[in-house]
């Protein structure tokens, strides 16, 4: 493993009071992998990426970069910053405004000859495609072309891991769904190693190759994108990523075996579900997503719509059933029913995922 954080936890003396920001948090990252860190404010973010830079020192566990020992909070090990040749990019760019964008790429490179250093500026400013803004002043350029010559910044001293705290935040939504991806070829290109912090799942789902689910300083889980989505391992897993509601179902055995008994009808596809005696009498939560939800007049099951949200190629519907559930479900913008509306629906879920039952179902 390239990147290896064991039982990593950080506390914080606020007040007089200890606050633990990360907890026994362990994570791996293979060598040239993408990996994201997404979870609610104040979850812990940002303090461990700080903690795997030597911005500040762990409590407890070990972080290991390429094999060496960064930090062991047991054998009070802990490297200087300066020392890890680890990058950072910032979401306020921390670009120096009165110097030119070939003299802000320039600024880490110190060690190198005259020569290579302005080889090393060209090849960085050809890779983010501003090489013809080498003379220009970061002010005289976009948020996106001042956040790419922040990334050029980064690897242009070869660092051997780059962290990046949430460094498309102030930029508008297009403009980050764009940067994520050129961002991403960039890194690949490089074949640099990268974590990304992010708020933005959308963000994350484009840039990373392991997602991590981060909840009061834990990793809840730490997965490739698909399995995140469409196998969520903990409830708040479920909960945070996509849209979604969780609704009373129970898992019965019939002659055809074990099938999730839903409101919307019974769902076979459960060969990863628990088995029926997993759960007291059966009885479950399913997760059901907006996408699992098809809208289908000729359905034996119909749902009023509460609300509608315009999302251009779709609407985002949620409906309430008859017998009282709240339901999700994405359709398709051409279809406009109204609020008040009944409407047939039916479930078409390819991976069934239940969970405990809630003690307010």
């Amino acid at each position: 493993m390239f990147l290896e954080l064991d039982r990593v936890g950080l506390a914080y003396r606020a007040q007089g009071t200890l606050r633990n920001a990360v907890q026994s948090l362990s994570l791996t990252l293979q060598k040239g992998e993408l990996g994201v860190l997404i979870g609610p404010s104040g979850c812990g973010k940002t303090s461990l990426l700080r903690a795997i830079a030597g911005l500040e020192r762990p409590t407890s566990g070990r972080v290991r970069l390429d094999g060496e020992v960064q930090s062991d909070a047991a054998l009070d090990v802990h490297l200087a910053p300066e020392t890890r040749r680890i990058g950072m990019v910032f979401q306020d760019y921390a670009l120096f405004p009165h110097l030119s964008v070939a003299q802000n790429v320039a600024f880490g490179l110190h060690a190198l000859p005259n020569g290579r250093r302005a080889e090393r500026v060209r090849e960085m400013l050809d890779a983010v495609g501003l090489d013809g803004a080498a003379e220009r002043l970061p002010h005289q350029l976009s948020g996106g072309q001042q956040q790419r010559i922040a990334l050029a910044r980064a690897l242009a001293p070869s660092p051997r891991l780059l962290l990046l705290d949430e460094p498309f935040s102030s930029l508008d939504v297009d403009l980050r769904e764009r940067l994520a991806h050129e961002v991403r070829l960039i890194l690949e290109r490089s074949a640099t190693t990268a974590l990304f912090v992010t708020h933005d799942q959308l963000e994350a789902f484009a840039i990373g190759d392991r997602i991590g689910v981060m909840n009061q300083g834990r990793i809840e889980q730490w997965d490739d994108p698909y399995t995140l989505y469409h196998r969520p391992a903990t409830r708040f897993v479920a909960d945070f990523i996509g849209h979604g509601v969780f609704t009373p179902a129970s898992i019965v055995s019939t002659p055809a075996g074990p099938v999730v008994r839903t409101a919307l009808g019974d769902l076979a596809d459960v060969d990863e579900c628990p088995l029926p005696d997993a759960y007291p009498q059966g009885l479950c939560d399913v997760l059901l997503r907006a996408d699992d939800i098809v809208h289908d007049d000729a359905a034996p099951v119909s749902a009023r719509i509460e609300r509608k949200a315009f999302r251009g190629s779709e609407f985002l519907y949620t409906l309430r059933l008859a017998s009282g559930e709240q339901i999700l479900a994405h359709v398709p913008s051409h279809h406009n029913h109204q609020v008040g509306e009944w409407i047939g629906i039916r479930a078409e879920v390819d991976h069934v995922v239940t969970f405990e039952r809630s003690s307010e179902g």
